[in-house]
């Protein structure tokens, strides 16, 4: 049996459930992980007694979800099929969830890198402990943001903001973050789950088809263009990432990680995509 990466809590009586990603150290998104935030929100969207979910960390540490697994970027620890397999699978549900019917809301404990971060930017409502950073920092990494990533951002801050923020490979405190749009709330930690349980509330006192169907408005042709190119984009990055600039350059970050790949989940949340 596959390694469950996160579990559901059903709040049922108050219509919403608590999805928390739990797979330590620090919630890497390698294949699995996607697929199985795929499956969970089939699954409560099927659900006629939720209405909304939250996004959670149950990681001991504070980090919401550190990106994607370097893993399946690494050229030489994968293949163009896999990526291709990675990539549109990730992105096909990121759409989903910003075009999903449910109130989505990211309660962010700590950091929140690149994959990460898109997660929570593809939900409705943002809530950040007052300890932590976000933004997308694949710059850093050696490799481009994701053109519908960027755009996502571009969407939340504004298109000047967002390119200053991208080329930089900014990553944002928290009341940077809110200063700038990209988060809703900053709350201490020990405040986190009540904050979004309580936003989460005062979101479903509207009624739900009205609601969602501004969202479908608002974002659906967004989404079914970003769906669409995931398919391109898999062949464009793949050249990218298996040219020996980009190789030599992720290769020196899983060694920094420790074991050149060989372990799993070493190192800090920073280092993901």
């Amino acid at each position: 049996m596959a390694e469950s990466y996160m579990r559901v809590e059903r709040h049922a009586a108050e219509g919403y459930a608590l999805v928390v990603l739990a797979r330590e150290p620090v919630n890497t998104m390698n294949l699995a992980f996607w697929q199985q935030l795929a499956a969970t929100l089939t699954e409560l969207e099927g659900d006629p007694a939720i209405r909304g979910a939250i996004f959670c960390s149950g990681l001991k540490r504070d980090v919401f979800t550190a990106g994607n697994d370097i893993r399946e970027l690494y050229a030489p620890l994968t293949s163009r099929e896999r990526y291709r397999e990675f990539w549109v699978q990730s992105n096909r549900f990121l759409t989903r969830l910003l075009t999903s019917p449910l109130v989505t809301i990211a309660a962010i404990r700590g950091a929140c890198p690149a994959g990460g971060c898109c997660l929570s930017m593809c939900c409705d409502y943002r809530v950040m402990t007052e300890q932590g950073s976000i933004g997308l920092n694949e710059v850093a990494l050696g490799i481009s943001v994701p053109k519908m990533w960027a755009r996502l951002m571009a969407r939340l801050v504004g298109q000047g903001a967002a390119e200053r923020l991208l080329q930089n490979a900014a990553m944002l405190s928290p009341g940077e973050a809110r200063a700038a749009g990209l988060v809703d709330e900053v709350v201490p930690k020990e405040k986190l789950l009540e904050t979004a349980e309580a936003a989460m509330r005062r979101w479903l006192q509207a009624p739900d088809f009205s609601r969602a169907e501004t969202k479908r408005l608002q974002r659906g042709e967004f989404a079914t263009e970003w769906e669409a190119y995931a398919h391109t984009e898999a062949d464009y990055a793949w050249d990218l990432l298996s040219s020996p600039a980009v190789v030599k350059q992720l290769g020196g970050v899983l060694a920094r990680l420790g074991g050149g790949g060989a372990k799993e989940g070493g190192g800090g949340a920073k280092s993901r995509l």
